[in-house]
């Protein structure tokens, strides 16, 4: 039997059962990798050790609890969800283009740092922590 005979065969049920899922699945914002975003976050960073060196100088940042804490391009610490709000990849790290933005590397979100996207990947933003500076502890937060 030919292909065409044969897709004729199925008929336009089963071809829309077919292709349903993938269009589904390849549409949605929040439905790839599956990570929730993070949620209930609270914690500290001492600047006076480790995580102090590696958050030196203006453009460094470091990965916690599925955080991306930053020391952005004017000396600010700011903290944003290490997990995309595309499609929840832990893949979003922050960049020293465009002034310092967060960027993910599975499909190029984009997002200022106040989590705004900034292209047409996907509209939803991503997720900004609190942080608060007293001496040389930096805490993280909702």
């Amino acid at each position: 039997m030919e292909r065409k005979a044969f897709l004729r065969t199925l008929g336009a049920g089963a071809a829309f059962a077919l292709t349903f899922p993938c269009v589904q699945g390849c549409s949605k914002d929040g439905d790839g990798g599956g990570q929730p975003i993070p949620t209930g976050i609270d914690f500290t960073v001492d600047l006076s050790g480790p995580d102090g060196m590696a958050l030196q100088n203006n453009g460094d940042f470091i990965l916690r609890n599925d955080v991306v804490v930053v020391r952005n391009l004017e000396g600010n610490f700011v903290a944003a969800s290490q997990i995309c709000s595309h499609e929840g990849y832990d893949q979003v790290r922050f960049v020293q283009s465009q002034g310092g933005i967060f960027q993910c590397s599975v499909h190029g979100s984009q997002f200022d740092q106040n989590g705004t996207p900034l292209n047409a990947i996907t509209q939803n933003p991503l997720k900004i922590f609190q942080t608060s500076l007293n001496g040389d502890i930096l805490r993280i937060f909702e």
